[in-house]
């Protein structure tokens, strides 16, 4: 009759498939005799393994119920089963230090299918817990009852029905029995191939969950299969493992098998009619030890591990923590501090792991391979359900991390910082940094309670750079980096590549991503066409935060553009837009170089700005400080523990004004971080430009410093050389990246070929820095000079108004009235004119129109269009009440502002007086040298020749019918602009009717005009 199965397992279904497969087979006598006593062996070294106490006369009685049920079974199967049990009882209770897993799995209904997992499993199974008892078994067998003769015939015996089980279950199970299961290990001993050769069928029951119960004599439910990811399970006497749930059968050698000689110590077994069911194996003879691939693994990390990664200096914690193949299965280790339980969670299996302290937890389960799985993490009084952020691959690749590691990653801010994305199926956060003297780096933020002992990051390979991907964490979370530092302190900081930061003076970054679309596409497609040096270029320099206090970035776009529109500027430039922790410093000690400060908005509400700008017409330049960076000590200074963006040397380090840090630019990885931030602002938010702060520090190794206080450079001079290759690189990388926009350097001495080209060989052996505009200093310090004297005493310094046209033509030049000209006891432009306030006011009303005319672009700092008198103050911003029609002198401030909204609307609508603003044919002088007068006159010229006549007349008396020699191509002029009009505050001496030259040679010149000149006034003429 068809045997029973024992009472620790379901009754078996076998399929007509089996029957006929296993009835095919040439001489499949053997049926699956002691499949049920070996099922039984594994449960109670498992139930040993969870604190069972089950005596050997239980398991012993167990066997012989399997025996009787069978009605099959031999005395000499009997007795095999229960000594094979003793044994694995024994194997067992030498680990001492096995932990228990508790496993759940709902298993399909459905018999055959995936979820009842491969027959490989049990095979494995069974095959590793035989070996594991062999030696026992092979102590007890020697006591010797029977013969060697005997011996033998048992192990072909056993041999056959080994082969008829796989067969049979191969047949059941629907499997191809050599793609499902590898070729089996060979016995090394008669032993071991008889403990290793029977695999015991195993049906499918219906759904039900499933937990390793506590030990019981009668109660012990069979353990489900598991999920179609199930391994080859591995039990070991000496490996400190998880109990495994029952798993399938493992399809195996399906080639014919030996015809079985019956045992010498019992009846020749039968082949049933139907499908062989479990009987109670026969005796185990003495096996070799098994080979260490069979042995189980301890899923707990060693101590090495854990103190590494307690103290924040483990290096690789994915290669420890997440899940990992392992002889006997799948090792999951989980590091959740303060957690009171995990558990696995793969498809319908889960399984709860050991607590190991400290908050480690670990399980072995007896898996194929590792699976897709979640983790359920108890927290007192919650239970988060989330992926385990160790158990994805690098989600930074290999061509980034080459390109970082050579310093060329034009696109770093994609590389590194904190970047939400989908990963490998799964939303979370890249958060990647650079530290190579870091001895560990972990993530802390919102996210984990600003503790980031649980988040530890990769190091990868040997670029420096550290990665964690963090499933579930998304934008608005804060974050810094905890890092190690060599000497084992930590050191909190925010991240360098940050693309948004808290408000200061919180210094926290958080995660963002941009979902600004642009609708500047017209602005961006036309900017390439004319080269800035070549155009219109006039420039309102501001302070964001000051100029409306109060206004976010958003708000601001609904004033600024309309302002400088009506004013006529062609660009707006901003004063540092970076994020900086003091709002003193202006935004010129940056910490948050990636970021725009986030007092007035977010990153795209500052888009939002610049785009607002580039549809009213106005370009947007940007004052960038790659020189030097302040101390503090969450932000860049020493930033792993040693100097990383900083020099080495501390006296290359230290810049002695400012008490900040200068970077190394000789470093790689520096310059990548700047070349890169350069092209980030021009990409990511369409800046048209950018003012390079602070160029001539970083071009001096003297700067600013005593002889003893510096090193020359190899060639004994004073160049940084390392600073040189850093703005020329930026400067062709940025050029070559984004097309129309200018970089301007802010340099103050003559240092050759600033605005050559980089390829371009100069006097001094160095190409060009690349520069396509340069503030012009010299002009502005000379002029200002100039100006602040009374009218009487300026003819001694005349010069100073001629000197800038001896080197006009060197550089393409801006010549600017800046912030820095306006603060700090230096007076606003208007306060710095002699005289009483009409005077001033006229001063500084011919002075803008004298700017206007000369060869090189303009810039005015805000407040100085009206004419404010005083210092701009970053605190409350320009003095708009003076443009308050209740206030009684309005119309003087007004009649500024008006004289500059005309500057730039007849400037922009005459080529000759920014067409050839860097060519020596642009420019003619009429008069340089009337010292006596006061009196300065040039002609400007376009690319046509048609010219401009700008006089200007810094005495404070009427100059009537005074000559000037002029083109006698040019019948007649007329005023184009006088800043004594009456509208703009002026005495309103004018020339109202048109100028006719006489043939009169005046100046060197064929013909003359004479014209009245007004009184600290300019007047521009162009062709009537």
């Amino acid at each position: 009759m068809t045997p029973r199965p024992p009472s620790n397992g379901p009754d078996p279904k076998p399929k007509k498939k089996a029957t006929d497969a296993a009835k095919k087979a040439a001489g499949e006598k053997a049926t699956v005799k002691g499949a049920a006593a070996e099922g039984a062996a594994v449960k109670k070294a498992a139930k040993k393994k969870t604190g069972g106490t089950k005596k050997a006369g239980t398991k012993k009685a167990a066997a012989k119920n399997a025996v009787a049920k069978t009605g099959s079974a031999d005395e000499t199967s009997a007795t095999r089963a229960a000594t094979e049990k003793a044994m694995t009882k024994t194997g067992a209770a030498k680990t001492g230090v096995a932990k228990r897993t508790n496993v759940t799995a709902k298993v399909p209904a459905e018999t055959g299918s995936a979820e009842t997992g491969s027959a490989e499993e049990v095979a494995a199974v069974t095959g590793s817990t035989r070996k594991a008892v062999t030696k026992k078994a092979a102590a007890k067998k020697g006591a010797g009852k029977k013969s060697s003769s005997k011996k033998g015939l048992a192990r072909k015996t056993i041999a056959a029905d080994e082969k008829s089980t796989r067969r049979t279950v191969t047949a059941d199970t629907g499997m191809d029995s050599e793609a499902a299961s590898p070729e089996p290990e060979k016995a090394d001993s008669p032993a071991m191939e008889r403990a290793g050769s029977s695999a015991p069928e195993q049906t499918a029951a219906a759904p039900e969950t499933v937990s390793t119960p506590e030990p019981g004599p009668t109660s012990e439910p069979a353990m489900p299969p598991m999920p179609a990811e199930a391994a080859e399970p591995t039990t070991s006497s000496t490996a400190r493992t998880a109990p495994a749930p029952a798993v399938s059968p493992t399809p195996a050698d399906t080639s014919e098998p030996a015809t079985p000689l019956p045992p010498s110590n019992g009846p020749e077994p039968t082949t049933p009619p139907n499908p062989p069911t479990p009987s109670a194996p026969n005796t185990p003879t003495p096996s070799s030890t098994p080979t260490p691939s069979d042995i189980a693994v301890s899923p707990a990390l060693d101590a090495t591990d854990r103190d590494r990664l307690l103290r924040g200096t483990h290096h690789a914690p994915h290669s420890v923590l997440g899940a990992h193949p392992v002889p006997g299965g799948v090792a999951f280790r989980v590091f959740r501090p303060f957690a009171l339980g995990v558990t696995v969670v793969a498809g319908q299996l889960k399984a709860e792991l050991h607590d190991d302290g400290d908050g480690f937890f670990s399980g072995l389960l007896p898996l194929r391979g590792v699976p897709e799985y979640r983790l359920d993490v108890a927290y007192e009084g919650t239970v988060q359900d989330t992926e385990d952020a160790y158990r994805f691959l690098p989600a930074l690749g290999d061509l980034d991390l080459h390109l970082i590691g050579e310093g060329r990653h034009e696109e770093l801010w994609q590389a590194l910082g904190a970047r939400p994305m989908t990963h490998q199926g799964v939303t979370g956060t890249r958060f990647t940094v650079w530290a190579p003297d870091a001895q560990g780096v972990r993530v802390a933020g919102t996210f984990n309670f600003w503790d980031g002992t649980g988040a530890p990051m990769r190091s990868l390979g040997g670029t420096g750079v550290w990665e964690l991907f963090m499933p579930g964490i998304g934008e608005g979370e804060l974050y810094k980096f905890e890092i190690t530092r060599p000497d084992g302190s930590k050191t909190m900081r925010a991240d360098p590549m940050a693309r948004r930061t808290e408000v200061p003076p919180s210094t926290s970054s958080i995660v963002t991503a941009s979902h600004y679309e642009w609708n500047d596409a017209e602005w961006i497609a036309q900017r390439p066409e004319v080269p800035a040096h070549e155009a219109p270029f006039s420039v309102y320099e501001m302070h964001l935060a000051s100029w409306r206090p109060g206004l976010t970035y958003r708000q601001l776009a609904e004033q600024l553009p309309a302002y400088i529109k009506d004013l006529g500027f062609t660009h707006v430039e901003l004063m540092p837009v970076a994020e900086h922790p003091f709002g003193g410093s202006w935004g010129y000690q940056v910490t948050g170089f990636y970021a725009p400060t986030a007092r007035l908005g977010t990153p795209d509400d500052f888009k939002f700005l610049v785009d607002a700008l580039h549809q009213a017409g106005i370009g947007v330049l940007m004052d960038w400080v790659p020189a030097h960076f302040p101390r503090d000590d969450w932000a860049l200074a020493e930033f792993d523990g040693r100097p990383l963006y900083e020099h080495e040397d501390p006296l290359r380090a230290a810049h002695p004004d400012w008490g900040t840090l200068e970077f190394d630019f000789g470093r790689r990885e520096v310059r990548n971080f700047l070349v890169a931030n350069a092209v980030y602002w021009c990409e990511e938010f369409h800046i048209d430009g950018l003012r390079v702060d602070a160029v001539a520090s970083m071009l001096y190794l003297d700067y600013s410093r005593e002889p003893d206080q510096w090193t020359p450079n190899e060639h004994g001079g004073r160049e940084n050389l390392d600073a040189v290759a850093f703005l020329q690189e930026m400067n062709a990388t940025v050029y070559r990246r984004v097309p129309g926009v200018v970089t301007i350097a802010e340099e103050s001495t003559a240092w050759d070929g600033v605005t050559r080209a980089t390829h371009h060989i100069g006097p001094g052996g160095f190409g060009g820095l690349g520069f396509g505009l340069k503030w012009n200093m010299g002009w502005m310090h000379d002029s200002l000079d100039y100006m602040s004297h009374e009218p009487v005493h300026r003819k001694f310094h005349h010069h100073e108004m001629t000197f800038s046209m001896v080197y006009a033509y060197s550089e393409n030049y801006v010549l600017p009235i800046s912030h820095d000209e306006v603060v700090h006891g230096k007076r606003s432009l208007v306060s710095k004119m002699p005289g009483d306030w009409w005077q001033q006011r006229a001063n500084h009303r011919a002075y803008l129109a004298f700017m206007w005319a000369h060869p090189g672009k303009q810039l005015l700092f805000m407040g100085q269009e009206f004419a404010q008198g005083a210092e701009w103050s970053e605190t409350h911003g320009p003095d708009w009440w003076l443009l308050d029609p209740a206030y009684g002198a309005e119309a003087d401030h007004r009649g500024v502002r008006d004289l500059v909204r005309d500057l730039n609307t007849v400037y922009r609508h005459t080529p000759a007086l920014w067409q050839l603003d860097t060519d020596p044919a642009g420019f003619q002088w009429v008069t340089g040298d009337a010292a006596e007068d006061n009196i300065l006159a040039f002609l400007r010229y376009d690319a046509d020749g048609s010219p401009l006549l700008a006089i200007s007349n810094f005495s404070p008396v009427v100059r009537h019918d005074y000559r000037l020699g002029v083109p006698d191509d040019i019948p007649a002029w007329h005023e184009a602009l006088n800043t004594d009009t009456a509208r703009y505050g002026g005495g309103d001496v004018t020339n109202p009717d048109p100028i006719k030259p006489e043939p009169q040679p005046w100046h060197g010149r064929p013909t003359s005009i004479r014209v009245t000149l007004p009184p600290l006034a300019t007047v521009w003429l162009r062709p009537a």
